[in-house]
């Protein structure tokens, strides 16, 4: 055993000293994502344009909600900003395929409701979406120093997540403080929007669990509906924007 542990070691030394060169791996191309194709917006131009006007624009997929009737509403982002697609026509084949990091190309118009910038299509448009090739996923960025500040809205639609925000006993405009952690949209079934008040330092913003995206069934719906008032957790999604920021969650844990 020992003689042929010896041959073997030497067979690996003149292996190792063989003056045949080895060739030299090519590197993969670094791809640009943010680069865009022929006559498609950068985001910087489709921030610039005016409500209203026609964009053509190319990003990655985020998530998106429940498909229904021929149109699904989508999350998506690009390297330099974020997008909220609102009810885009898809087919169902089609909206089987937007998993997160699929790239995508989309022509709609920039549209605002209740300070939310998005885009949305007109009726029953198929030709609106176009799957492409390329994946890319976006992490989630801290948005901390943005917490009570104006400037939060230049982080409209992207995935975010703040750390060390303090549960708040629900209030309602109507009945003042509820006693509880968080409110359902319709408490008769639950089966829709779940809400929750986060606060840290003076300012207290509340954020929704967005029924299309994540039900009942899933665990983020389940982790809000296990806070107690007091909690001080870690949040994070997709900022929305309803008269202020509305972070549609997706996820929410015990703050680190």
């Amino acid at each position: 055993m020992k003689k042929f542990l010896t041959a073997a070691v030497a067979m690996m030394m003149l292996a190792g000293c063989s003056n045949t060169p080895k060739p030299t791996p090519t590197p993969e191309p670094e791809q640009d994502y943010a680069a865009k194709s022929e006559g498609v917006m950068t985001f910087a131009e489709y921030d610039a344009a005016e409500l209203d006007t026609k964009v053509t624009i190319e990003a990655y997929v985020l998530g998106h909600q429940s498909w229904w009737n021929d149109k699904v509403t989508v999350y998506a982002q690009d390297p330099d900003g974020a997008y909220f697609l609102y009810e885009l026509p898809c087919s169902e084949e089609d909206a089987a395929k937007l998993v997160e990091g699929q790239k995508i190309k989309v022509t709609g118009y920039k549209s605002e409701w209740a300070g939310e910038v998005e885009i949305t299509f007109d009726e029953g448009d198929m030709t609106a979406l176009e799957i492409e090739e390329g994946n890319w996923i976006a992490e989630a960025v801290n948005a901390d120093e943005f917490w009570g500040s104006p400037d939060l809205i230049t982080m409209q639609n992207r995935k975010v997540y703040f750390t060390g925000v303090t549960v708040e006993d629900y209030t309602t405009d109507e009945d003042g403080a509820t006693g509880a952690a968080f409110a359902y949209k319709n408490p008769t079934d639950k089966t829709d929007d779940l809400y929750v008040q986060l606060t840290k330092g003076d300012t207290t913003y509340e954020f929704c669990v967005e029924y299309y995206l994540c039900n009942e069934e899933t665990d983020v719906y389940k982790a809000v509906e296990a806070l107690n008032i007091g909690d001080v957790v870690d949040v994070e999604g997709f900022l929305y924007w309803y008269n202020g920021p509305n972070l549609h969650i997706t996820a929410v844990g015990a703050a680190e």
